[in-house]
């Protein structure tokens, strides 16, 4: 008989609740479920926010979001799931950046939140109440670890700064039209 103890049913609320909340948003991206608009809407929505193609940018966030939400609530591959999610969540937060920090003003402390608790998860591990610990963690090994957040932070690096240097430029381009029409 196996007893669980304290960090590993902490470790099981965290993951259900951190990947229950991050597959619903990831979600209403993908099917629309839950008030959200499907991919065609987020597409448009992630292209107007410096995503591009929106589209692709859309499938991209909701495949992270609902799969890395749905295998970390499972502790499955903890540390590739926890790592796409923290990854989707960084390109969220860039985008309430300029918002400031709290979430009712707009600004990234949700994401940021969700974004932590995913890489934290990937990073303790799943506890023994988790598919990670019946299959052996063979979806779990430690140099999976860094391999994981590095090669996520890598990319969601240069997403991220792709997309502040087309919002950069589209605020460069409004602003020139905006003193040509003051010059008229």
């Amino acid at each position: 008989m196996s007893c669980y103890n304290r960090r590993d049913l902490g470790l099981l609320l965290l993951r259900l609740g951190t990947g229950g909340v991050l597959a619903a948003h990831g979600a209403q991206k993908l099917f629309g479920w839950f008030g959200g608009h499907g991919i065609e809407g987020t597409g448009q929505f992630m292209e107007s926010v410096g995503y591009a193609p929106g589209r692709a940018s859309a499938t991209a966030a909701g495949l992270a979001e609902t799969g890395g939400g749905a295998l970390l609530a499972l502790g499955l591959a903890t540390p590739a799931a926890g790592a796409a999610a923290a990854g989707a969540m960084a390109g969220a937060a860039a985008v309430h950046v300029p918002n400031g920090f709290f979430a009712q003003e707009g600004g990234y402390e949700y994401a940021a939140t969700l974004g932590l608790a995913a890489a934290g998860l990937a990073v303790a591990g799943p506890g023994r109440l988790s598919l990670d610990h019946a299959v052996g963690h063979v979806f779990d090994r430690g140099w999976m670890v860094p391999a994981a957040l590095g090669v996520t932070a890598a990319v969601t690096a240069a997403v991220v700064g792709a997309r502040n240097c087309r919002v950069r430029r589209a605020a460069e381009e409004a602003a020139g039209r905006q003193g040509t029409l003051f010059e008229e």
